[in-house]
């Protein structure tokens, strides 16, 4: 447990920050989730549709800074070459 102010600050603003970063990061899980059981139910289901939330999804932990730029940049290729391999 934090003991001085500036450390107790610290914690208060790494909780926030924690918290803040597990919804993010948790959107992205459900969105690229969503979008692989479409792309393995076969070409009836709406890929486009969950690409676009899925990319835009992981743009946003990008400029976040809840995930780095080779991270999304790699998963987004993936996602995208899955997508247009099954459509």
């Amino acid at each position: 447990m934090a003991n001085h102010p500036q450390a107790e600050k610290r914690a208060r603003q790494s909780e926030r920050r924690r918290s803040r970063n597990k919804a993010v990061k948790t959107g992205v899980r459900t969105a690229v989730k969503k979008l692989r059981a479409a792309v393995a139910a076969g070409p009836g289901a709406d890929v486009d549709k969950l690409l676009e939330a899925a990319v835009s999804s992981l743009d946003r932990a990008r400029s976040k800074g809840v995930m780095t730029r080779n991270t999304t940049s790699r998963l987004i290729s993936r996602l995208t070459r899955a997508a247009k391999k099954r459509a």
